[in-house]
């Protein structure tokens, strides 16, 4: 029985992973039989209830108003739900799975809270152990880290709805700008560190159409699945 792989589509908020996961994951399933995607918040599922109640401003209105250890268990548990009931046998059984965020989204919003350095590395170690080891859930193969900075991505956020509302109120992650610039420096750093691969967003000060964007991470992910296959 061979292990899946699993690709994720990382990114600040209003960097177009969505839109990114989901042209990807169209063109690949012309070309690869067993492939999903997955998308995370799962604000379908009730395993989300604490992940909206904490976007809501239910237990602060500020991000920093709630530990990242504690939001960080209201994420993973929505994750564990997801992959217990939705696709842990046909990842198990070899099937690629393209996820729209995922434990990389802990990682790059959670740990920007925290200022000190050893801290957060300690949190990064307590948080890759909380998933991958106490939850078991599977460590990314390949994480593609769009790479746009608030500086621009604002633009794009100003008049999107909120996606588990469905009106024009942010959640308390996009209604701070600060914070949604500590989380791309803090995503910045977070790529060097595990090696993400880098898709760049932005050239010259102008904003990439979306079929630039997705044909540089298309080429990047062939050239992973022709490492790992005999396309």
């Amino acid at each position: 029985m061979n292990k899946g792989k699993l690709i994720i589509i990382e990114g600040a908020d209003g960097s177009g992973k969505k839109t990114q996961s989901d042209k990807l994951y169209q063109r690949l399933s012309k070309e690869i039989n067993n492939i999903i995607k997955v998308e995370y918040p799962n604000y379908k599922s009730e395993s989300s209830s604490l992940v909206k109640m904490y976007l809501k401003g239910d237990f602060g209105n500020s991000p920093g108003d709630v530990s990242p250890y504690v939001s960080s268990t209201f994420f993973a548990a929505d994750r564990y739900a997801s992959y217990k009931k939705e696709w842990e046998k046909f990842y198990i059984e070899g099937g690629v799975v393209i996820a729209d965020r995922y434990t990389t989204s802990n990682m790059v919003h959670q740990a920007s809270k925290i200022e000190d350095e050893e801290e957060k590395e300690r949190f990064l170690n307590w948080l890759w152990n909380f998933e991958f080891e106490m939850y078991k859930l599977p460590v990314p193969d390949l994480v593609l880290f769009l790479d746009m900075s608030p500086e621009y991505s604002k633009k794009l956020i100003k008049h999107r709805e909120n996606k588990f509302t469905g009106d024009s109120v942010k959640d308390i992650h996009e209604s701070h700008y600060d914070y949604l610039m500590d989380s791309y420096n803090n995503a910045v750093n977070l790529a060097n560190k595990y090696n993400w691969i880098k898709i760049n967003c932005v050239d010259n000060g102008i904003i990439k159409s979306i079929d630039e964007i997705h044909e540089e991470i298309y080429v990047k992910v062939m050239e992973y699945i022709r490492d790992i296959t005999n396309l």
